[in-house]
C-alpha cells in the first residue's frame, strides 16, 4: 500500500515541480495567437474553455490503455509501479507536452507534418503513412474492445455492436468538433474519472493488500519470466499509462481548440500525468483483487487472458451493481471516443498530406469513407495480432515524436538533455523487442538486447554529434563575419 500511495503522490508532485520545468524549457507564451484563434473554421479549429478541452484530451488519450495495459503489466508484479511512474513523467508527459505545443507553434499540423520539419522529408513520408496505419490499427482496437464488454452486458451480437460502433465512429469523424466531441465527452471523461476515484477508495477502505515494492519483490514475477522479460515486453505492454505514440496523433485535435498557450501545461502534460494515476489504480486494483500477482495470472489464464472480463468483475464486485454499471459504462466509452478520434486523425493527417480542405462535408466524406472500408477489414484479423503489433508501432511511433522534440531543441539552442533520456531507453525498446519478439524476429535474447542498446547508443551518438557540428559551423560563420 505504500509503495502504490507513494507512486501516486510522485506523480502529482511530479506534475507542478518537473511540469513547470518543462513549460518554462519550452517557453509558453500567453500572448501569442494560437492556432484556434487565426484559423477558426467552425469544424476542427474552434476555440473551447480549460476544463471542457481538458476531459477530452484525457478521454481521446486514455482509451483502453491506461486499463488493458495496466492490468496486462501487472503480471510483471510491483515493477509495474516503477515504469508507469518514470515513464510517465520522464517520458510520456514530455511526449505529450512537446507534441501538442509544437502542433500549435506550427499552426495545428498534424504529427507527420512536425516530424518533417525537423528530421526530414523522407521521415515525413514514413510518418505518413506509419500515423495512419497505427491510428487505423488503433480504431479497430477500440472497435472489438468495448464490444466484448457491451456483449458481456447485453448479449448482443458482437458483429451487430461493432456495426453500430462503426456507425457511430464515421458520423464523429465528420462533423464539427464542438458539437458531439465537444458536448459529450468531457461527460465521458469525468465518468472515467470518477471510476478511479471510486477504485482508489474501494483500495483504501475495504481489506485489500496491494504487494509492496520491495527488494523481495523488485523481480519478474511472470509464471514464465523467461519468456516474458521485463525488458523489453513490459515497456511495451504498458504503453498510455507510461509513454505512447498515439498521444501525439491526439494532441493536434485539441491543440486546435487552445486559445492559450499557458494551458498546454494543464491539458497535455496534465492529461499525462492523470492517465499515469489512472494507470497506476488498476495496476494496483489487479495486483491485489484476486490475492497477489501470482493469483491474478492463474485466473487470467483460466478466463484466457480477457481483460475485459477482468475489468468487469473487479469494477461490479468493488464498486457494487451501480457503481460497477457506471466503471464499466466509463471504460466502454474511453475506447468508443478515443477510437472516433483515431479514425478523425487519420481524416486530418490525409488532409493535411494531400491538401485537401475539409470545410465542406462532400470533402470529408472523400477522405473519411475509404478509411472506414480499411478499418472494417482490419477487423477481421485476430485481435490478438493487432494488440501486439499496435503495441510495438505505438512505442515506434513514441520514439520517433522524442527524437524529434530533441531536434527542435537543438534548432532552438536549447537544453535537450531530459528528452535525450527516454529518447535513447525507447529507442533501445522498441529494436530489442522486434528483434526478440515472435512477431518479430525472433532472435536471441542477450543478441536482440545488445543491438538493441547499442542501437540506442548510436543514434544518441548521431544527434549529439550533429548538434555539435551545427553549433561549431555557426561560431565558425560569426567569426568569419566579425573578420
Amino acid at each position: 500500500m505504500i509503495s502504490f500511495l507513494l507512486s501516486v503522490i510522485t506523480l502529482i508532485v511530479a506534475y507542478f515541480v518537473y511540469g513547470k520545468y518543462v513549460e518554462k524549457q519550452f517557453g509558453a507564451d500567453p500572448s501569442l495567437e494560437t492556432p484556434a484563434i487565426t484559423k477558426q473554421d467552425g469544424v476542427d479549429y474552434v476555440p473551447m474553455k480549460l476544463g471542457k478541452i481538458f476531459l477530452i484530451q484525457f478521454l481521446n488519450i486514455a482509451g483502453l490503455g491506461p486499463i488493458f495495459g495496466a492490468i496486462a503489466g501487472a503480471l510483471w508484479g510491483p515493477v509495474a509501479f516503477l515504469w508507469i511512474v518514470f515513464g510517465c513523467i520522464f517520458a510520456g508527459a514530455v511526449h505529450d507536452y512537446f507534441s501538442g505545443m509544437l502542433a500549435i507553434r506550427h499552426g495545428g499540423a498534424s504529427i507527420p507534418e512536425i516530424v518533417g520539419k525537423y528530421l526530414g522529408n523522407g521521415v515525413k513520408q514514413f510518418m505518413r503513412v506509419f500515423s495512419v496505419i497505427l491510428l487505423l490499427l488503433v480504431g479497430v482496437v477500440f472497435v472489438k474492445g468495448p464490444a466484448t464488454i457491451l456483449n458481456g452486458l447485453t448479449g448482443v451480437d458482437v458483429t451487430i455492436l461493432i456495426t453500430v460502433i462503426f456507425l457511430y465512429y464515421l458520423l464523429a469523424t465528420m462533423i464539427p468538433i464542438d458539437k458531439l466531441i465537444g458536448k459529450i465527452y468531457p461527460l465521458f471523461g469525468l465518468s472515467l474519472l470518477v471510476m478511479a476515484v471510486g477504485l482508489f477508495g474501494a483500495l483504501m477502505i475495504e481489506d485489500y493488500t496491494i504487494p509492496e515494492l520491495s527488494v523481495a519483490n523488485l523481480q519478474n514475477m511472470q509464471a514464465d519470466p523467461d519468456t516474458y522479460p521485463i525488458f523489453p515486453l513490459l515497456f511495451i505492454t504498458i504503453a498510455c499509462g507510461a509513454i505512447s505514440g498515439f498521444h501525439s496523433t491526439q494532441s493536434p485535435l485539441m491543440a486546435r481548440c487552445i486559445s492559450n498557450e499557458k494551458d498546454g501545461k494543464v491539458i497535455f502534460f496534465g492529461t499525462m500525468i492523470t492517465e499515469g494515476i489512472v494507470a497506476l489504480i488498476w495496476a494496483a486494483v489487479a495486483m491485489a483483487f484476486f490475492g497477489g500477482v501470482r493469483e491474478l495470472g492463474d485466473t487470467m489464464a483460466i478466463e484466457g487472458h480477457n481483460a475485459a472480463w477482468v475489468v468487469n468483475t473487479i469494477s461490479s464486485t468493488m464498486l457494487g451493481k451501480v457503481g460497477g454499471f457506471m466503471a464499466v459504462l466509463g471504460v466502454v466509452a474511453a475506447p468508443i471516443t478515443s477510437g472516433d478520434t483515431a479514425f478523425r486523425s487519420v481524416r486530418l493527417t490525409i488532409a493535411d498530406s494531400f491538401k485537401f480542405n475539409q470545410d465542406k462535408l462532400v470533402k470529408r466524406l472523400m477522405v473519411t469513407i475509404p478509411i472506414f472500408i480499411a478499418g472494417v477489414a482490419l477487423t477481421q484479423i485476430n485481435f490478438g495480432v493487432i494488440w501486439r503489433y499496435f503495441g510495438w508501432s505505438n512505442q515506434v511511433l513514441a520514439t520517433i515524436v522524442l527524437w524529434t522534440i530533441v531536434k527542435y531543441l537543438m534548432d532552438q539552442k536549447k537544453i535537450y538533455w531530459y528528452v535525450i533520456a527516454p529518447a535513447f531507453f525507447m529507442t533501445s525498446v522498441v529494436v530489442t523487442y522486434i528483434l526478440v519478439a515472435p512477431e518479430g524476429f525472433g532472435l536471441d535474447y542477450t543478441f536482440s538486447v545488445a543491438v538493441g542498446v547499442i542501437t540506442g547508443l548510436m543514434v544518441t551518438a548521431g544527434f549529439v554529434y550533429f548538434d555539435y557540428q551545427s553549433k561549431k559551423k555557426n561560431k565558425e560563420q560569426k567569426v568569419s563575419t566579425m573578420a
